[in-house]
Formats: C-alpha cells, sequence, structure tokens
C-alpha cells in the first residue's frame, strides 16, 4: 500500500524529478506541453559583478547569466526568450554586459519587469525586443554611484560622467525615451529622501517610453507567442536547408555525369586509338607480304623479322 502511495503521489505531483532539479539547480524549468520552446531566464536579487557579495544577498552572478544567453542563442530547439526581472541593481559592468548579450540576441526576445527593476535593472528592461512592466513594479533611475575609497580629483568625475554616458546611450537606443528626459528623471532633487532620481511606476514607466507594455505575465507570453510567429513567417530556417541540399544534390548529379562523359571519351579515344594500331599492322602486313612475297612472318617497313 505504501508502494503504491508514493507512486500516485509522484504521478499527481505538479513537476518531475528532472523540472524540480532544473529549479533547484537553476531557477529554470522547461514546459514539454507549451505551443512554443521558450526559455524563462530570471535576473534577481542584485547583480554581482567582480566581486562576491554576502552569503545571505539573493545574487544573480554574471558568469551563469552570460554562458546560458551564449547557450539559447546557439540551441535551435529554443524559439524565445523571456526575462523576469525583480532587481534591485547592482555591478554596473556585469548588468550591461548582459544587457548587451541580450539585446544581441537574434531570436524573439520579451522581458517582464515584476516588482522592480531598480538602477542597472533599467538597462536589463530595455534590453529586449519587447519590454512590460505590471502595475505594481517600480523603477529606479539614479546617477551611477560607488561604494569604497575614491580619489577627490577631476579624473574620477570624467569616469563617472563616460560610465553614464554608457548606460544613457544603451536605454535610450532600446526604448522610446529621449536622452534629454532621460538626464531629467536621473537629475531630479524632490523624488528621494538620500539620493537624487526619480522613481516611476509600472504607468509612468509606459507614459515616459521607458517600457513599452503596461501588463502581465499572460500578456508578456503571448506577445512572445506573436514575435516567434513573426520571427517564423519571414525567416523560414527549413527553406535554406532544403535549397542548400537540392543544390548538393544538383552538384553531385553534374559532377557524376561530368564524370561519367569523361569515362565515355576517354573509352572512345581509346577505342579509336586501338582500331588505328589495328590498322597500322594490317598495312604494315600487307606492304611486308607485298614486298617478300606473302611470306607468313610478319615484318615491319624496315623488312626486319619481328
Amino acid at each position: 500500500m505504501s508502494h503504491k502511495n508514493e507512486v500516485s503521489e509522484e504521478n499527481n505531483a505538479p513537476f518531475s524529478e528532472q523540472q524540480n532539479q532544473q529549479i533547484i539547480d537553476m531557477g529554470i524549468i522547461a514546459s514539454p506541453n507549451a505551443p512554443y520552446n521558450i526559455h524563462c531566464l530570471s535576473i534577481i536579487g542584485q547583480i554581482e559583478g567582480h566581486y562576491i557579495l554576502p552569503p545571505q544577498n539573493k545574487t544573480t552572478k554574471y558568469e551563469h547569466i552570460i554562458p546560458a544567453l551564449v547557450s539559447i542563442e546557439q540551441d535551435s530547439s529554443v524559439e524565445g526568450l523571456l526575462i523576469v526581472l525583480n532587481t534591485v541593481g547592482g555591478d554596473v559592468e556585469a548588468g550591461l554586459a548582459i544587457a548587451e548579450l541580450i539585446a544581441g540576441i537574434s531570436k524573439p526576445t520579451v522581458s517582464i519587469v515584476v516588482g522592480g527593476g531598480h538602477s542597472i535593472g533599467v538597462p536589463l528592461a530595455v534590453s529586449a525586443k519587447e519590454s512590460f512592466i505590471v502595475p505594481s513594479a517600480t523603477m529606479t533611475i539614479h546617477p551611477v554611484r560607488m561604494n569604497g575609497m575614491m580619489l577627490g580629483v577631476p579624473q574620477t568625475m570624467n569616469y563617472f560622467e563616460k560610465m553614464q554616458d554608457r548606460i544613457t546611450r544603451f536605454v535610450t537606443k532600446n526604448s522610446h525615451i529621449s536622452p534629454e528626459r532621460f538626464k531629467e528623471l536621473m537629475m531630479e532633487r524632490d523624488e528621494l529622501v538620500l539620493d537624487i532620481g526619480t522613481v516611476l511606476d509600472g504607468k509612468n514607466a509606459v507614459e515616459e517610453g521607458l517600457i513599452d507594455n503596461l501588463g502581465s505575465l499572460s500578456d508578456a507570453v503571448k506577445r512572445l507567442y506573436e514575435l516567434i510567429e513573426k520571427d517564423k513567417s519571414n525567416n523560414p530556417r527549413k527553406a535554406p536547408a532544403k535549397s542548400e541540399k537540392s543544390s548538393k544534390s544538383t552538384k553531385s548529379s553534374k559532377s557524376t555525369k561530368s564524370a561519367k562523359s569523361t569515362k565515355n571519351s576517354s573509352a572512345k579515344e581509346s577505342g579509336d586509338k586501338k582500331q588505328k594500331t589495328v590498322a597500322v599492322k594490317s598495312r604494315n602486313a600487307e606492304l611486308n607480304g607485298a614486298f617478300y612475297g606473302g611470306s607468313a612472318v610478319m615484318r615491319d617497313l624496315r623488312g626486319e623479322q619481328r
């Protein structure tokens, strides 16, 4: 009875053992019964960069995300990417590296901000081909900050300005907000108590042009399916393979025909040569017979016996 109960409990479990292991290892799960095979990538907590954060912090390690993105780009079975964000920000260069890789993926990508997409989470949110935000989520836009010791020299301020320009260029390139408006929101003084910047909720983020759509998970998944269908109709990946096969078969048939024709021509030439040789020998025999009284011994034109 106990064994039967265990089997029934396993059958009624929401996820299989393999799916549970996927959740434990990577925080992701592949659904076998979905209409399209999409990969869900979660970016949560704090973006960990070149320094290891304390163990009590929830972190997204960029050395894990970058290989995953490379694998998604190469895997032909993955048809689209859904990025779920709930992050407080983190390392600027690590966040920008992840955002650039997401923006460079050739497959359909959709991002959705739930909870929050603060600081460097803003470039991550706009890096997908289309972005969503739930109404209750918020996004904080503020200047670049640095922890630890720094030199109070003009070069330090120049470094901050250049880093901020990199973020501004990326955000404005991948969204509908202008650079001037983004800088205004970033330098707002009356919004935050201990910092300068602006906090936008879901509706305001869409109105400012930072995020494309206001919606929920179902809206984001539905839009990703539409992008996948559009991508398949515009870029059929199977047609080139068929044409390549047909071209290869055409080339092979042509090469086979040319090889056969070459063989036939060479055989014809060798046959002609043999016929010429026989004709020459017979002519020599006639001449020998004429000069030597029809002797049965074969002689050449010079009269030497062979």
